[in-house]
């Protein structure tokens, strides 16, 4: 199975002389300073409603902490990555001198067909790891959310989501691996350096250091395949499904984060919970390995039907992927 590199050498070479090693660093501290302020405004805004209007869910009495594990709080921490974005924007406009867009792809269009492929594999096999997980660890209860209320979350929790995952991957998977790439070529900079951020990101204080060590695999393994997707495509679009694919199935279907379990239909026994051993967390890892690869085979592989497709050199801005 061999990648053809065309696209995303299109994509490296797409910025401008603007984006020098100091302007990314300068870039990236503005998208960190919007993300922070976006963060603390949502949490102490949030918590002060939650306290005053007596907003549904928990009450132990750490206030931020029930606001956070809150339906209130699932949403409001979604809606604060729109400070990544907005940082972005800042960062393109003022410091890089070029559009937001350009950093999904040289079309500046999010690819349809990669975004549908990278969305159906990965919910595909997700729903294959939840039954090794269950097999792993049979503790599923039915979520606290009734039908209809799901019914009626579905959509905005869905655009959420989106919200969510598109602002990581064109932080870590545009802004700073084109960045990166425009002056490394070596993917030990432009590859690994993003990859090491996005999943430091995902560490849990609460969470053992097994599982922690686990969950670190799994999540090193899904951004090399994020990775592999814009290196393949130079477009974002397939890479905006694959993610979107892996954290709905956490948020709406079965929930493994104590935190985040207000809207999934099932729970499962939390990962930063007690009662797991090296061996579950070893055999976690590898479960969330041997998906991402299989996904990889799905979306890579040329006999498959959902092998995504690089980025055409005759698309230009105003053309639809």
């Amino acid at each position: 199975m061999t990648i053809e590199n065309t696209a995303f050498e299109r994509y490296r070479r797409s910025p401008n002389e603007k984006t020098t090693l100091p302007r990314l660093f300068l870039g990236t501290a503005i998208v960190i300073a919007f993300w922070m302020a976006m963060t603390a405004l949502v949490l102490f805004a949030g918590t002060y409603a939650y306290i005053v209007w007596r907003l549904p869910g928990p009450s132990t009495g750490r206030y931020m902490q029930d606001f956070l594990a809150s339906p209130t709080g699932i949403l409001s921490a979604l809606i604060s990555f729109i400070g990544i974005w907005l940082g972005l924007w800042a960062a393109m406009r003022w410091v890089h001198g070029e559009p937001l867009w350009a950093l999904v792809g040289v079309s500046r269009r999010v690819s349809r067909s990669g975004f549908l492929k990278g969305l159906v594999a990965v919910l595909l096999t997700s729903l294959l790891s939840e039954v090794l997980l269950y097999w792993l660890q049979p503790e599923i209860a039915r979520g606290d959310i009734t039908l209809s209320l799901w019914l009626l979350f579905l959509v905005p929790i869905v655009l959420l989501t989106l919200l969510q995952i598109s602002s990581e991957e064109v932080l870590f998977r545009g802004y700073l691996l084109r960045g990166l790439a425009s002056r490394f070529s070596s993917p030990l900079v432009w590859a690994l350096l993003p990859g090491l951020l996005f999943t430091s990101l995902h560490w849990s204080a609460g969470a053992s250091l097994a599982i922690n060590a686990c969950v670190m695999v799994s999540i090193a393994a899904f951004a090399l395949l994020l990775t592999l997707l814009v290196y393949t495509t130079g477009n974002l679009g397939a890479a905006f499904g694959a993610h979107l694919g892996n954290n709905l199935t956490g948020f709406l279907l079965i929930s493994h984060q104590e935190g985040y379990n207000a809207f999934a239909l099932f729970i499962a026994k939390p990962l930063e919970g007690p009662g797991w051993t090296t061996t579950d967390a070893a055999i976690v890892a590898l479960i969330g390995i041997g998906c991402t690869l299989l996904t990889i085979l799905m979306l890579l592989h040329p006999r498959s039907p959902l092998k995504v497709t690089p980025e055409r050199a005759d698309l230009v801005a105003g053309t639809v992927s």
